[in-house]
């Protein structure tokens, strides 16, 4: 269970051991700051080539008959491509578009 910060008397001291923290939180607490690293590396400024509308089909992007349920993928698609300014990063047009 986690507290608020400065609740506890080991706050910002050494006493920190494996006796108060345990293992496993340590371990989550260490998948999350990898995850946030990750996330850092990876988020990139892209900027748009194509004018017009993009053509998905011939990138096989765009769905066929027989690909049900990816009317939301495509809507992603051409969100990103229309966000996609050479000033927004990655994690600023998700937040924006309203996906993780």
């Amino acid at each position: 269970m986690r507290s608020k910060y400065g609740t506890y008397p080991e706050y910002h001291t050494s006493a920190d051991n494996l006796d108060f923290v345990t293992s496993q939180g340590l371990g989550r607490s260490f998948e999350l700051y990898c995850r946030c690293l990750d996330l850092l590396k990876k988020n990139r400024v892209y900027q748009t080539t194509c004018c017009c509308e993009p053509q998905l089909g011939k990138r096989g992007l765009y769905p066929t008959l027989s690909m049900k349920g990816s009317a939301g993928d495509v809507r992603v698609y051409m969100n990103l491509l229309a966000y996609a300014d050479g000033e927004r990063d990655l994690v600023g047009i998700a937040e924006h578009i309203g996906v993780s």
